[in-house]
């Protein structure tokens, strides 16, 4: 029996967009990228670049999959029909494959530290024994590959049970829970002393610190947190009904991403500087710096604890979208084939993250163009399959989709003015694709 399933509320679909969205991208990625990039400089950036190119893409991602309730390769086939547009879900599946495959390595990393937080291995260490710990960690194959395996299982098993009663369910108790112990973390992170100095390194802009490469990450940052550039969130959207306000559901999605990241920001610097230490310290922030700053603290055990649920549940969130992108794509409305698909799915993306999780360790000697199998990976992604499938997909929204296909899908269900569309249009059509390929000329030095 062919379905295609629906959220069940706005709510819903709202929740489970930004989940998406925040994910590794607000909690976990950006204060290193933020850290080793400036700080308040790649925030400003970073939320330029959201606005006026995160946002956009966003929109035309909504309208492609809920104009043609399809697919993220089948949407393309739809909208132009007889063309090789469809090649930009493949890339979306394609790039898919190869971020949930090291993005489950990280949750991996993370399950293993929720667990040892709550068995009180995290504590009475100095910030070297902390780093060595981390080191350990990554290194340990067995470790490794068995945390990023469970970590994969949650995500198939939420997945595997649809949207309705998966992804929308898991997100509506997952996303407010995720707020509640961010603020508390905020409140305790804001009140230790010398933490301003960590606020001012992250909102007050040094425009000495920017580099050509500041623009690239920055654009990076700002696709890979909204999850757009890979037809994620065509897929998302196409479970929305034809009532929905695409430009609403959209504001709010990039709203709460921002929302987040600065929360990030603001618990993460001032626990930071308030111990006087540095902000640089990579992908490891989070696992080795904070557990450093939380053992210093009353009841430090206990907001680590609580840090890491959050990293937990908003990298889950993420995951589940990411592999939902690959389900759909194979299931195509089939729900029968749902749960066999999202299995034998997360099984290779489990097989193929193994290289990456080895790369700390016993994979560490291969490299590519100086970059570990994790680090490749992650670039490939971010950097490279990202933004040119924003490119893509603004030239297909922008040039290919007739104009009034896309006013009569911008305008259902929304009351915005005609003014609103034509600045959208005009971005979507011009600005965005000049900047994303000025912003790649850049960073290649040639500017």
């Amino acid at each position: 029996m062919k379905q295609h399933e629906q959220w069940t509320s706005k709510i819903g679909f709202i929740l489970a967009a930004a989940g998406s969205a925040i994910g590794l991208g607000a909690i976990w990625k950006f204060p290193y990228m933020a850290g080793t990039n400036g700080g308040g400089i790649f925030f400003l950036i970073f939320i330029l670049f959201t606005l006026l190119i995160g946002a956009p893409m966003l929109l035309a991602e909504f309208i492609i999959g809920r104009s043609t309730q399809k697919d993220a390769i089948t949407s393309y086939k739809v909208l132009a029909k007889g063309s090789q547009w469809h090649y930009i879900g493949i890339l979306g599946v394609v790039a898919s494959f190869i971020l949930l495959s090291f993005y489950s390595v990280v949750g991996g990393w993370i399950v293993t530290y929720l667990g040892k937080s709550f068995i009180g291995g995290l504590s009475n260490f100095t910030l070297d024994e902390y780093s060595g710990l981390f080191e350990q960690t990554i290194a340990s194959p067995y470790l490794a590959l068995i945390a990023q395996f469970i970590f994969i299982l949650i995500t198939i098993y939420v997945v595997q049970a649809g949207v309705q009663s998966g992804i929308e369910k898991a997100s509506k108790i997952l996303m407010p829970l995720l707020f509640i112990i961010f603020l508390v973390l905020l409140i305790r992170s804001l009140t230790l002393e010398g933490a301003w100095e960590g606020v001012r390194f992250f909102l007050q802009p040094d425009l000495s610190l920017i580099t050509p490469n500041t623009f690239l990450m920055a654009l990076g940052q700002a696709l890979f947190s909204l999850s757009v550039g890979i037809s994620i969130m065509v897929t998302y959207s196409s479970y929305l009904t034809k009532g929905e306000n695409l430009v609403k559901s959209a504001g709010s999605v990039v709203g709460l991403n921002i929302i987040i990241t600065l929360l990030s920001g603001l618990v993460i610097f001032p626990a930071v500087f308030a111990l006087g230490l540095q902000p640089d310290e990579g992908p490891g922030l989070v696992f080795v710096i904070l557990p450093a700053v939380f053992d210093q603290l009353p009841f430090g055990v206990i907001f680590l604890a609580m840090f890491m649920i959050l990293l937990l549940f908003a990298t889950l969130t993420s995951a589940f979208s990411i592999l939902e992108i690959i389900v759909a794509v194979i299931v195509k409305d089939n729900q029968e084939k749902r749960k066999k698909v999202a299995w034998v799915t997360g099984i290779i993306i489990f097989i193929m993250g193994i290289p990456s999780a080895l790369s700390f360790g016993v994979l560490s000697d291969i490299t590519f163009n100086g970059l570990i199998i994790f680090d490749a990976a992650d670039y490939l992604v971010t950097n490279i399959a990202l933004p040119v499938g924003a490119l893509l997909i603004s030239i297909f929204v922008g040039h290919r989709i007739p104009k009034d296909i896309l006013k009569d899908e911008f305008f259902q269900g929304s009351t915005v003015k005609k003014s609103v569309f034509t600045v959208w249009y005009f971005l979507i059509r011009y600005i965005i694709p000049v900047g994303i390929l000025l912003v790649f000329i850049q960073s290649l030095g040639l500017i």
